[in-house]
């Protein structure tokens, strides 16, 4: 079985590793000729928008996946034609444009909060009479990690919001006051199976994802059957095949929907450890045609992301339970440089481990 993963980054870089076992061989294609998952599998080099490089590097593959939700569309579309591409090019088409994915989700029967498309500034004044303030105001395209968006609290920064953004092609949504943030990974199989891992609670500082605990702590079973029920109907709808992530606000016991990820997840990250089988190996077995593999939680899990800095591998190891994964890439201020996952089988246990490791992250 041989995978074709388009986008070299960390997350092709864990997919391709988490490969290794399967007896599955990958290839990577990026125009960047310095991307890190070529640090562990082949990489083509190449434009996505260069047929010829498209028909080398699908040459011989029995499927085609990608790792990050801005493959251009008309690149995913052309390799169609040389090998089936999960998850489906329509899931790159309502992800990367925020506006459609909020209709779909509604369209579909998943909750969001408030929003409306933004093409000015009197547009902006007409959904604030009737949301209120404050509100959010997002790109509708390109955004990712806190970039793209800014809140929006008085009258008087409308204007300023509008056009630092582009002045145009953007949504307004209600600002939501949130009692947690938590996100659902799916994962559906060519023969529509599908499982659900539970849900995660996650913590971000400045727009980046920095700590995920799995599973959340205290939640109600009924907001996991609900939010894989939500999970569900965007699965069915898109006939969807890999690993899916939707993020949730929980506002006063309801799930939210704030944005999807047609992908394997950085909230997911815990599962190498933590659980049964990771959301690396379940997307490469949905998307070969293989058997899922089990979602369930081993124990307890915290995930922490290392951002810009990474303290020292000796300190980081030091620290009892302490996984350690390094992206191979260069440290870059708000750069994601690697994760460290804690596991135990009581919650209580990893929490001096996860005090004594955010102590060593603020100080790198």
């Amino acid at each position: 079985m041989k995978i074709g993963i388009l986008g070299g980054g960390q997350l092709g870089r864990m997919i391709a590793l988490a490969a290794y076992p399967l007896g599955v061989e990958t290839r990577l294609f990026d125009p960047a000729p310095d991307s890190c998952g070529g640090q562990v599998t082949k990489l083509h080099v190449g434009r996505y928008d260069d047929p010829e490089a498209l028909k080398r590097f699908a040459d011989g593959l029995d499927a085609i996946t990608y790792e990050f939700e801005n493959v251009p569309v008309d690149a995913a579309n052309r390799l169609m034609h040389h090998a089936p591409v999960y998850p489906p090019p329509l899931s790159l088409e309502v992800a990367q444009d925020r506006l459609i994915e909020k209709r779909y989700f509604c369209d579909h029967g998943v909750p969001t909060p408030d929003f409306a498309p933004i093409e000015s500034e009197s547009d902006l004044r007409e959904f604030a009479a009737h949301a209120g303030l404050p509100l959010v105001l997002k790109t509708r395209r390109m955004g990712y990690d806190g970039k793209g968006q800014v809140v929006v609290r008085a009258e008087h920064e409308f204007e300023a919001a509008v056009s630092e953004l582009g002045g145009a092609g953007l949504i307004a949504e209600a600002f939501v006051r949130f009692e947690r943030e938590v996100s659902i990974l799916a994962v559906r199989s060519r023969d529509g199976a599908s499982a659900f891992y539970p849900l995660v609670e996650n913590r971000h500082r400045e727009g980046i994802l920095r700590i995920s605990r799995a599973p959340a702590p205290e939640i109600d079973p009924e907001l996991q059957s609900t939010a894989e029920r939500y999970a569900t109907g965007v699965l069915t709808a898109l006939d969807y095949v890999g690993v899916l992530a939707i993020e949730f606000f929980v506002d006063n016991g309801r799930l939210l929907a704030n944005e999807m990820a047609p992908r394997v997840h950085n909230s997911g990250h815990w599962t190498i450890e933590g659980a049964e089988t990771s959301q690396f190996e379940n997307h490469l077995r949905a998307v070969a045609g293989l058997p899922l593999g089990s979602t369930a939680a081993r124990g307890h899990s915290i995930m922490l992301n290392l951002i810009g800095t990474t303290p020292t591998t000796p300190a980081i190891l030091a620290a009892g339970s302490a996984h350690l994964h390094l992206y191979g890439k260069a440290p870059r201020a708000g750069r994601k440089l690697g994760h460290i996952t804690l596991r135990g089988d009581e919650s209580s246990l990893l929490e001096p481990q996860f005090d004594t490791l955010s102590r060593l992250i603020d100080r790198a």
